[in-house]
C-alpha cells in the first residue's frame, strides 16, 4: 500500500474528494490517505491556510492529491496553489485537454496537452505601489526554468508518439524575458528533430485554437499564458470540470483539479468530480498502477456514452454521488 496526502479545500473540495476516494477504493487503488482540511475556512479559524501536520504529511508521502481551494480576489491571502508549487518546486504543469464524444461541444477531435511553467513569470507575485496610481509588477523568466519545462514538453512528445511542439509566447513585444524563452525553445527543438517544433504569439494561438484546434498537439508557454491558455482548452472539451493536471518536480508530485471552488454550488451535491477524478488517473499512472487507472477511465467513458448519468454542468441532471456510484457500477 502506498500513502498519499489530500487535501479536501473548500467549497465543492469536499464533496467531488469524497467522491473520488470512493471510486478510487472501489477500483482497488492500492492507496491508503492522510486527509487534511485546507483553505479559507482553515484560515479564518486558525490563521494558517494548511496545518504544519498537513506539509509534514506531504512532505514524508511525496504525493498529494488535491481539491480545489477558494482564493480572495484582490486581497487577503496569497493562492495556496502558487504557495505550493513555490515551496516545493512543482515546476511542470500538465493539462491534458482530450475531447469526449458523449459531451457535446463544436470542436471533435481535440487532444491537447498544455505544459506550464509553474514557478516564476509574473506568477511570482513581486509588486510595488510606485505611488497611489501606480503599481508595477515583476515578470521573471530563467534559462533553469525555461530549459527543464521545454525539455520535458519534448520528452513526453517522444515517449508518447506525439507529432508536434507548439512554443507560445509575447515575443514580439516583450523581447527579452519570452525573447529568451522562446530561444531557449529554439535551441532544444534542434536536439529532437523527430519532431515538429514550431512557435506562435499567444493572441494567435487563442484565435486558432476556436477556429481549428486539431492543429495541436503539445504546447509550452509561460506561467500566465499557461494558466489562461489551459482553460481555453477546456471549453474546447465540455468545461474546467473535464480538465485534469498535475504539478511535477524532482521531488514532489501534486494532482489537482484545475477548476476552482466553485463556492456557489457547494454542498448542493451537483459538482462534476471527473476532473480531480482524471487528476487521480495521472497519479496512479505516475506511481506505476496503469492498469487501475485504465479501469477508471473506462468505467467513465462508459456512464458518459449512456448518457442517463451527468452533472447539470455537462448536460445532465444526476448528483455528484449518484454520478460517483454509476462509475462504480462501471468498475
Amino acid at each position: 500500500m502506498r500513502t498519499i496526502t489530500v487535501f479536501k479545500g473548500d467549497g465543492i473540495g469536499p464533496e467531488i474528494t469524497d467522491a473520488v476516494l470512493k471510486i478510487l477504493d472501489a477500483a482497488g487503488a492500492p492507496l491508503e490517505y492522510e486527509i487534511f482540511r485546507v483553505g479559507a475556512a482553515e484560515y479564518e479559524e486558525h490563521g494558517a491556510l494548511i496545518p504544519e501536520a498537513a506539509f509534514a504529511s506531504f512532505e514524508r508521502n511525496k504525493i498529494l492529491l488535491k481539491s480545489p481551494i477558494t482564493t480572495p480576489i484582490g486581497k487577503g491571502f496569497r493562492s495556496l496553489n502558487v504557495t505550493l508549487r513555490e515551496k516545493y518546486d512543482l515546476y511542470a504543469n500538465i493539462r491534458p485537454a482530450k475531447s469526449n464524444s458523449a459531451v457535446a461541444t463544436p470542436f471533435p477531435n481535440v487532444d491537447i496537452v498544455t505544459f506550464r511553467e509553474n514557478t516564476e513569470d509574473l506568477y511570482v507575485g513581486v509588486e510595488q505601489q510606485i505611488d497611489p496610481d501606480t503599481v508595477h509588477a515583476t515578470k521573471i523568466i530563467t534559462r533553469k526554468a525555461s530549459t527543464r519545462i521545454i525539455t520535458d514538453a519534448f520528452e513526453y512528445a517522444r515517449a508518447q508518439g506525439r507529432k508536434k511542439v507548439t512554443c507560445v509566447h509575447k515575443a514580439n513585444i516583450l523581447k527579452q524575458s519570452d525573447g529568451l524563452f522562446l530561444s531557449i525553445f529554439q535551441e532544444i527543438a534542434a536536439r529532437y528533430p523527430d519532431i515538429e517544433a514550431e512557435d506562435k504569439i499567444v493572441d494567435n494561438v487563442c484565435m486558432q485554437l476556436v477556429m481549428r484546434p486539431q492543429q495541436f498537439d503539445i504546447l509550452v508557454m509561460p506561467n500566465l499564458y499557461g494558466d489562461i491558455v489551459s482553460d481555453l482548452t477546456s471549453g474546447l472539451i465540455g468545461g474546467l470540470g473535464l480538465l485534469p493536471s498535475s504539478n511535477l518536480g524532482k521531488d514532489y508530485a501534486m494532482f489537482e483539479a484545475v477548476h476552482g471552488s466553485a463556492p456557489d454550488i457547494a454542498g448542493k451535491n451537483i459538482a462534476n468530480p471527473t476532473a480531480l477524478l482524471w487528476s487521480a488517473c495521472m497519479m496512479l499512472e505516475h506511481l506505476g498502477e496503469l492498469e487501475i487507472a485504465r479501469r477508471i477511465r473506462q468505467a467513465v467513458d462508459k456512464v458518459l456514452e449512456e448518457g442517463s448519468c451527468k452533472t447539470p454542468d455537462i448536460g445532465g441532471s444526476a448528483t455528484t454521488m449518484e454520478y460517483c456510484e454509476a462509475i462504480i457500477a462501471r468498475l
